[in-house]
């Protein structure tokens, strides 16, 4: 079952900044040992940059929004031609007043609606992969002798967190992709 992108946002911006405090929690009670270690060795002023890199450069950052916004895209973009022949939207999202089974907005409006939404899971995604990363050192610098574990739990978490929610955001689409496409042969809809 599929769920709409506010709501996933919704729940995801208070999943994440749980996580983020929980990452803050633990960074304040890490011990002092290593507090003392990063002081002694002129401390780590790369540490932002890091997190930030990383997860600049982390695809799951990317792929939830990538995946969701082509599904939708498709899903938009294949509906036209059911437009243009009076069918109604069934997505209230897509519709001019909001209700399901109602006439849809702009083709224009509706691209915007999906760009937006993009940018949405986008911020939710770069938001939990910040707060994975700042567990990560902080469980690292607390146990660096399980570092090797700990960098193989976070991509695992990070893979089934984004897997899950591109899944989630996409499939209803995809499903409506292919059954406007063989409705549209069906119809002789061009």
């Amino acid at each position: 079952m599929s769920i709409s992108v506010w709501k996933f946002v919704r729940a995801t911006r208070f999943a994440s900044a749980i996580t983020i405090l929980f990452g803050l929690m633990i960074s304040l009670l890490a011990s002092p040992a290593a507090a003392q270690e990063t002081q002694a060795s002129g401390g780590d002023k790369n540490t932002v940059w890091s997190v930030a890199k990383d997860v600049l450069f982390d695809p799951t950052t990317y792929a939830p929004a990538a995946i969701s916004y082509s599904a939708t895209k498709l899903d938009w973009n294949t509906s036209q031609v059911f437009f243009q022949h009076g069918f109604v939207e069934r997505n209230a999202r897509f519709t001019l007043t909001g209700r399901s089974g109602d006439l849809p907005i702009s083709f224009d409006a509706g691209n915007r609606r999906i760009m937006t939404d993009t940018l949405a899971v986008l911020q939710m995604s770069a938001l939990h992969n910040t707060g994975i990363q700042v567990l990560e050192r902080v469980l690292i610098a607390k146990n660096p002798e399980h570092r090797k574990l700990i960098k193989t739990l976070g991509w695992v978490e990070r893979i089934a967190v984004s897997s899950y929610w591109s899944y989630t955001l996409s499939e209803q689409h995809w499903r409506q992709w292919q059954w406007n496409q063989q409705t549209a042969e069906s119809l002789n809809l061009r």
